[in-house]
């Protein structure tokens, strides 16, 4: 008996919380691009020699037009993996000697993962990578944040890695540099559970009282404060637990009445709806109408609520990111431009470490 196809799903990516690098609509977790691999068949289509096109979103795998020299310095960036014992430092990439079957170079180490961590001097710059094997056709490069990651079909040598390495360093150090700077920028603060922590609740700070004159738990808007109705030396654990719980208890009431009112604009229906604790999701939506959103969106003003709220409802109308997905979106929430970059380039104090 045939069985009915599983959901699809659309979700807005979030990875905000992953430390993103670029803002692009098809964003990957880290960048990629391919290169031929010697003198074995490259891309279906890529001329003889050829550089493959990178996959769709994606950085170009063009350098940048400065020179190297003029890069911002990536001698930090070898803090990102393990120091190796470097090779006798060439001055252009040259491919390590043979070794005897099992022998491991010594500027080349083992990994569980069973990929090797290799460093190579490109000129003046010295670069470590991973290094995996597979039976993919091209090398291809990614960067996030543990460094270069390098696959290469088992039968590339070390000359056919080091050459295309060397091929596009322009690339791969501003690339480095530049996720090490955003990385950097992105460190999230982090919240001491005491009496008068404070944490941003609809974009504003909120106080946090471990006592109440009630007793019990009690907002009060007015002057932003949190009674929380504990003992004055309540551990930092009570106090987190019943902040957070707080919090989303909040959530769901407000995204609930956010998408109720969203939903009517629109004229759809959606057919649940539930908090998430994702990492690398503020929201998503599958085609029978359940929408998911992160509880943490209770951090950000109401304008940035009601964006993830627009954008998963208009999924109910488009399960894409078309332009006609996104002219849904314009037509129940006009300022969604904004709200979409505040939520990219959100100031850090907005989404504290829990």
């Amino acid at each position: 008996m045939a069985h009915a196809p599983l959901p699809r799903h659309a979700a807005l990516d979030s990875r905000q919380l992953d430390l993103p690098l670029f803002d692009s609509g098809n964003a990957l977790p880290g960048l990629s691009v391919e290169v031929p691999a010697g003198p074995r068949p490259a891309c279906a289509g890529a001329p003889a020699g050829g550089t493959c096109s990178p996959r769709p979103g994606a950085e170009s795998t063009q350098p940048p037009s400065t020179p190297l020299s003029s890069l911002p310095p990536v001698e930090p960036l070898a803090a990102l993996l393990p120091p190796l014992r470097p090779s006798s430092g060439p001055t252009n990439a040259t491919p390590a000697p043979s070794l005897p079957a099992g022998a491991t170079p010594r500027n080349e180490a083992r990994l569980q993962d069973s990929s090797r961590l290799r460093c190579v001097y490109l000129g003046s710059h010295r670069l470590n990578y991973r290094l995996k094997r597979s039976a993919r056709r091209t090398i291809g490069f990614s960067i996030d944040g543990n460094g270069l990651a390098v696959t290469a079909p088992r039968w590339a040598t070390l000359a056919d890695i080091e050459s295309a390495l060397a091929d596009k360093q322009r690339w791969i150090f501003a690339k480095l540099a530049e996720w090490q700077t955003r990385t950097e920028q992105r460190a999230l603060p982090r919240i001491v559970w005491t009496d008068g922590a404070s944490l941003p609740y609809l974009g504003k700070p909120l106080t946090v009282a471990v006592t109440s004159s009630s007793g019990t738990l009690w907002h009060d808007p007015e002057r932003a404060v949190l009674e929380l109705g504990l003992p004055l030396d309540a551990h930092a654990q009570q106090i987190k637990d019943r902040v957070q719980g707080w919090l989303q208890q909040e959530a769901r009431r407000l995204f609930g009445e956010r998408l109720d009112l969203y939903a009517q604009r629109l004229g759809v229906r959606h057919s649940a709806y539930a908090l998430s604790s994702a990492t690398t999701r503020w929201g998503s939506c599958s085609s029978d109408g359940k929408i998911r959103l992160n509880w943490r969106l209770i951090h950000f003003p109401l304008s940035i609520v009601d964006y993830v709220v627009a954008h998963e409802l208009a999924h109910l109308r488009e399960m894409n990111h078309s332009s006609r997905f996104w002219d849904t979106v314009a037509s129940i929430f006009p300022e969604f431009r904004e709200a979409r970059s505040s939520l990219k380039n959100h100031p850090l104090e907005w989404l504290p470490t829990l």
